[in-house]
């Protein structure tokens, strides 16, 4: 199995134990952060452990780079510990288990990685993704979803079968080398993930957002600026490829959409509460979310906009009864193009 490239001295000599100090949901003072850094150090049951609700952040808020979300995760499972019940982790676990059904596909440049979002299949139209072929299924499933349920073993165990269906199938065969993940989930396996654990990955993952700022800018003299205000909710998949989130703002500029200023943005994010759900903790997903609903009525938004499919499904009712527009950012481009 894949070993985690965690150092355990450069966390013992973190004086700032960034990971545990600015976590929105531990409430740590200087101190008691030291004192839980240095138990998950030594691999000891801590507090950490039970209270985490896997929001991938600390990942983001490490300095240097030392993966203490990854080291979490690992230490949840270690000590039996399920931040979902296990009813819930093994049904998830079974129903998205690869099929071993996967074949030879005929594609041809640019290839777009679904995942296991089919449903989503009809963004994929018009000026923006023209000419692309697609895949998706569960054995294509990059499989990070289970950081959240403490199970990083299922991921450690399915991803390089994973990575070599991609490739085998879809890629390699028609001589492609690079695919464009549609999902922030997909583009953090295969470049953060991936390089946390020394996992090899032979092709080249295309983050979605460059993607797009590469076809908006060859598409430049058919944009119509939309001259709108918007929000963007960041989700924690994000949190393990922090500078792809610069791209936000490039990609608005260029269809032009202002981007608000709220409270609960950029690292300051907060979680959709799809997960808390799943880990049974009702209030604080409720809390989250009317926060989220309070930020965005307070900002003057007309659309909030996604990139993760399972944000935008959780919170588009809620969102839309406030009087703002919930939108996948493909779709707000294609809007610029006149799609």
């Amino acid at each position: 199995m894949p070993e985690l490239k965690f150092d355990k001295k450069v966390c013992m000599q973190c004086e700032t134990v960034d990971c545990l100090m600015k976590c929105q949901y531990l409430g740590f003072d200087l101190s008691r952060s030291k004192e839980e850094r240095d138990r998950l150090v030594e691999g000891q049951r801590t507090t950490v452990l039970e209270d985490c609700v896997t929001c991938y952040s600390c990942e983001e808020y490490c300095p240097y780079g030392n993966h203490p979300f990854y080291r979490i995760v690992e230490l949840q499972e270690l000590h039996g510990i399920h931040p979902v019940p296990t009813q819930i982790e093994e049904h998830q676990i079974s129903s998205l288990a690869p099929k071993g059904k996967i074949q030879y596909r005929e594609m041809h440049a640019p290839v777009i990685d679904l995942c296991t979002f089919p449903m989503l299949k009809e963004s994929i139209r018009g000026p923006l993704f023209e000419n692309t072929s697609m895949f998706w299924g569960t054995d294509v499933f990059c499989n990070l979803m289970y950081l959240h349920f403490g199970k990083i073993s299922t991921t450690k165990e399915r991803l390089p079968k994973v990575i070599d269906n991609i490739n085998r199938y879809c890629l390699e065969p028609n001589k492609i080398d690079e695919v464009v993940c549609f999902h922030d989930e997909c583009y953090a396996t295969f470049t953060a993930y991936a390089e946390a654990y020394g996992i090899e990955v032979p092709f080249k993952p295309i983050h979605l957002f460059d993607y797009i700022l590469k076809k908006l800018t060859q598409l430049k003299d058919r944009i119509r600026p939309l001259n709108v205000k918007a929000a963007y909710h960041r989700n924690c998949s994000n949190r393990l490829i922090p500078a792809t989130h610069a791209l936000v703002d490039e990609i608005f500029s260029l269809i032009g959409v202002q981007r608000v200023k709220r409270q609960f943005e950029d690292k300051n994010s907060l979680c959709c509460g799809l997960n808390f759900e799943a880990q049974q903790r009702h209030e604080l997903a409720e809390d989250n979310r009317e926060r989220i609903l309070e930020d965005l009525k307070a900002s003057g938004a007309t659309y909030c906009v996604y990139n993760c499919p399972m944000c935008l499904f959780t919170l588009q009712d809620k969102v839309r009864a406030i009087g703002i527009t919930p939108i996948l950012m493909p779709e707000l481009c294609q809007m610029a193009l006149g799609a």
